[in-house]
């Protein structure tokens, strides 16, 4: 990290002011000093996304980048500030304000991360942090269902009733004259008919398959580790109500 001068400081009102994801949070605004060293302490951001509130970052912690100045919060961190209302900050507000940095003031004046001793008795503070397990959900493929038909051929067997005629001869004995008659050949010709089979064959929807989908829920439960931090107090001490929880 490369300490900004107050001189760097001051160029850069008006220039933006970016979040640990390059981001931008806003444009600098207003510098608080410290009235012992005259060193810049804190960074005002103007944005309009927070309305009147004033926005701060520990100066101490901002880095020059580019056309700006950088910091290692997130902006959505740095909206969830403490309130500043008036143009001085109280002790209070900047404890509150180390607080929420995980920042402490030592005796030399300058901003650490960690712990430190507080000047007018001012309380040493950690920050300590925990990752937690969320589960999310995504749609993905499980399987995939083919519905398909094919032909297949089988033999099939009717029985059919089917009629001819046939010819049938009578004989009948007559003994009379006939006038006229004239004894020669002759030749009668007489059609038989019958019936044949005919095949025909025709397409008959017989059955409609159609496939669905429907949701079924199944629990599942997801097993991975986290880490978190542990707080361990060393040395003499009346506080008992220190835990690494």
């Amino acid at each position: 990290m490369h300490t900004m001068t107050v001189e760097r400081f001051q160029e850069a009102r008006g220039n933006p002011v970016y979040d640990s994801e390059g981001e931008k949070i806003g444009s600098v605004e207003e510098l608080f000093y410290d009235e012992d060293t005259q060193q810049v302490e804190w960074i005002g951001i103007g944005t309009g996304f927070f309305g009147r509130k004033r926005v701060l970052v520990p100066a101490a912690r901002a880095e020059a980048q580019g056309d700006g100045i950088s910091v290692p919060y997130a902006k959505s961190y740095v909206q969830d500030s403490p309130d500043i209302d008036g143009d001085e900050i109280s002790y209070d507000t900047e404890q509150e304000l180390n607080a929420h940095y995980g920042l402490a003031y030592d005796d030399r004046g300058d901003y650490t991360t960690g712990t430190g001793r507080g000047d007018d008795g001012g309380q040493a503070q950690v920050t300590r942090s925990e990752e937690e397990l969320r589960v999310g959900k995504r749609s993905v493929e499980t399987g995939r269902v083919r519905l398909r038909k094919w032909v297949e051929t089988e033999p099939v067997s009717v029985d059919v009733d089917l009629q001819h005629e046939a010819a049938r001869v009578s004989r009948e004995l007559i003994d009379q004259p006939v006038s006229g008659a004239e004894i020669g050949e002759d030749e009668i010709e007489v059609p038989l008919r019958g019936e044949e089979a005919v095949v025909e064959k025709r397409a008959v929807a017989k059955e409609r398959v159609s496939v669905g989908k429907s949701v079924e829920t199944e629990h599942e439960t997801v097993s991975d580790e986290v880490r978190k931090e542990r707080v361990e107090l060393e040395g003499d001490t009346d506080d008992r109500s220190a835990d690494g929880r």
